[in-house]
Parts: structure tokens; C-alpha cells; sequence
């Protein structure tokens, strides 16, 4: 079997980047945003919002359509901020919407700016669980909510990738699996109160007809997805 070379973050989202869709596009993704959307705020009127590990930008254009008037869009990818700044657009009178390099670990934005803030499948990039969610509550207001989703850490014990192409060439993004454990350890230290967690599975619907998987996946959450709260 050939081996796939694991790539740090930095480097990966270099490579993907050009070919990266401003949507949910495989079938892990489809079950955690579905989850995501769910617990996120129906209404987000004149909310200001941030989106760290925004990628291309799918949960800002989300929160957006809900109503949010303030936005903030991070990553550590120059490449994929690009792709997010030209799948948003323009927007309308009123709407200012801000795209920043930066890390989860060390955000560049000022204390309690977000009502909402959202990490889609970004903590597993990191190996400190804790001073990542320590940065999203130090940029969320007191009472605000904080939505996180990460590859379910039964995934990693399978076996599972997170891997792409480019170029021709099959590449996978280093991944660290972190367990509800951790999570709830790491809330119950920063005062985050956990108010609902979601394991969603796949639906065979979204699996393209011929794919090749695992068919473990059928059988199993695919992901860990928090709705938290800031206590004051």
C-alpha cells in the first residue's frame, strides 16, 4: 500500500487551497454542517460574528444569511482566505465583513467582539484543545455562544484520514484526535458551559454512487459538534 504523506496544516491548505469548494463537499462534511446548522441561531440580526478556520468561507456566508452585520473571518492560510474573500463577495450597505491570517491558538481579535463564534473541523489541527477554546471564549462576549465541531475521535482510532489531492498526488493533513473527555475537562476549566453536543452519522444518500470507503462509516458518528456557552 502506498504510504500518504501527512503534511502539516500550514502546508496542506497551501496545496488544496486552488481546488478547495466554498461548500460541504464529502460526506463527513455534509453530516457535521447539518449538525453545525442546527444548533446555529436562526436569526442572527445585527450579530457580529467570527469564524476561526474559516477556510473558504462556508459558516461566515451561513451567518451572514442569517442576519449577522459584523464579521470576522480567520485562518492561518493566506490561500484560503483568498477563496473566501472571493466566494463572499461584496456585501450589502451595512454589512463589513474583515478577513485576517492568523492562528486558533493566538486569534487577532480583541476580547469579547463576537456574539457567535465558529471552529468547523479546525481543532483537530491542534494539539492544545484547551488554549484554542480559551481563545474562543476570550473573544466572545459573556452569555455568547461558541459552536466547535471536530472529526470524531472514533474516526482516528479507525483509521481515518483527513486526505485530499493535488497535482495528482493523494496528501493527508496531520491530524490529533481529541475525546468528549478532553473537551469537557477543558470547558469545566475555562467556564464554558456545555449546552448541547451532536454525534452525527452519515446519511447513505450524500455517499456518491461506486465510492470507495469504509463501510465502518455507515455504522458510526463521523463527528463531535458543541453548541457552548460563555458563562460570565
Amino acid at each position: 500500500m502506498t504510504r500518504v504523506p501527512i503534511l502539516e496544516p500550514s502546508e496542506a491548505y497551501a496545496l488544496w487551497a486552488p481546488n478547495y469548494p466554498a461548500h460541504a463537499h464529502n460526506p463527513v462534511m455534509l453530516a457535521e454542517q447539518r449538525a453545525m446548522l442546527s444548533l446555529m441561531p436562526t436569526t442572527m440580526q445585527g450579530q457580529s460574528v467570527l469564524d476561526a478556520g474559516c477556510g473558504s468561507g462556508r459558516y461566515m456566508l451561513q451567518m451572514l444569511r442569517r442576519g449577522a452585520t459584523r464579521g470576522t473571518g480567520i485562518d492561518l492560510s493566506e490561500a484560503m482566505l483568498a477563496r473566501a474573500r472571493s466566494e463572499i463577495g461584496a456585501h450589502p450597505d451595512g454589512v463589513h465583513v474583515a478577513w485576517m491570517q492568523g492562528s486558533l491558538m493566538a486569534l487577532p481579535v480583541l476580547d469579547a467582539y463576537a456574539d457567535t463564534s465558529v471552529c468547523g473541523l479546525v481543532v483537530g489541527h491542534l494539539e492544545n484543545l484547551h488554549q484554542a477554546l480559551s481563545e474562543l471564549r476570550r473573544v466572545t462576549r459573556p452569555g455568547g455562544t461558541i459552536l466547535c465541531s471536530d472529526v470524531h475521535p472514533i474516526g482516528h482510532a479507525l483509521g481515518w484520514l483527513r486526505d485530499f489531492k493535488a497535482g495528482g498526488h493523494r496528501y493527508a493533513v496531520r491530524h490529533t484526535a481529541h475525546l468528549y473527555s478532553h473537551w469537557h475537562a477543558a470547558c469545566a476549566a475555562l467556564r464554558l458551559s456545555i449546552e448541547d453536543v451532536l454525534e452525527p452519522m452519515l446519511d447513505p444518500a450524500d455517499i456518491p454512487d461506486g465510492a470507495r470507503f469504509d463501510q465502518a462509516a455507515l455504522e458510526v458518528p463521523v463527528a463531535l459538534v458543541f453548541r457552548l456557552r460563555r458563562m460570565p
